[in-house]
């Protein structure tokens, strides 16, 4: 059997598969416990996504005109 990553989590008494998977009597498992992320921490990473992605395009971008292309993307479907 090749190796294989699934989504699980523990009830309080067992450890539960998240989706269905087939497994054959004494496979060998690896179980890895993620630590549980709170809400406060994913509101910080949430909040330095939106200060960077804001300082990249800015409001004060220039617009860049298609007459500055050099070479133009022959695989380009234009939108």
């Amino acid at each position: 059997m090749e190796t294989k990553t699934l989504r699980a989590h523990f009830d309080g008494s067992q450890i539960l598969l998240d989706e269905p998977f087939e497994l054959e009597p004494n496979v060998e498992l690896i179980i890895t416990v993620l630590p549980k992320s709170s809400d406060e921490e994913r509101e910080d990473w949430t909040r330095l996504s939106l200060e960077s992605l804001a300082r990249a395009y800015s409001d004060d971008e220039p617009e860049y005109s298609l007459d500055l292309i050099k070479e133009a993307n022959p695989a380009y479907e234009g939108r």
